[in-house]
């Protein structure tokens, strides 16, 4: 897969099975929307396997899976609108820094708030959705959200209830 996108256009759709699979040879059904990445780093490793560095260029909807013999799953897939900068309300951009705040202190992550109050609205939003540890079926949540208002307040949702975890299998809601 990484051969046949080197070899065009850099380009790998991105999407998520709605189940994980048992065997590798199973295929599950995909969620309806991906992102298309563009191959922005490549290192080979000694087994054949790759690690890759990729950049969100686009989302898609799945049209159809295709019918191919390559070792890897080819979709048709239309792509969606590209947004436009997207800016949040100073009260969101408040109550998710706020909230992140909160978030990494209870997660013990290092972070250069300095840094994070320079970002762009945008960079701010996609970084944490990226690099949070949500689950998959969040990151997909955040994946579709239609706006950066709505991403910003579903990872505020987000970091409210995986935040407030107590070490045990309980989670308080309210």
């Amino acid at each position: 897969m990484v051969s046949d996108a080197m070899a065009r256009d850099r380009r790998i759709g991105m999407i998520q099975p709605l189940t994980m699979p048992a065997t590798v040879e199973e295929r599950s059904a995909l969620y309806d929307i991906g992102c298309v990445g563009k191959i922005a780093e490549v290192e080979a490793l000694d087994d054949g396997r790759y690690n890759l560095v990729l950049e969100g260029v686009a989302l898609f909807r799945v049209v159809r899976e295709l019918d191919v013999t390559t070792p890897f799953r080819q979709i048709e897939a239309e792509l969606l609108p590209v947004r436009a900068d997207e800016t949040l309300s100073l009260g969101r951009r408040s109550s998710l820094e706020q909230e992140s705040r909160r978030f990494a202190d209870a997660q013990g992550y290092a972070v250069d708030w300095d840094a994070v109050g320079r970002l762009d609205d945008e960079s701010l939003v996609n970084g944490i959705a990226q690099i949070a540890p949500f689950d998959a079926a969040a990151k997909q949540a955040l994946l579709e959200a239609s706006d950066i208002e709505s991403r910003a307040e579903l990872i505020i949702q987000l970091m409210q209830f995986f935040g407030r975890h107590d070490g045990d299998e309980r989670v308080t809601l309210q």
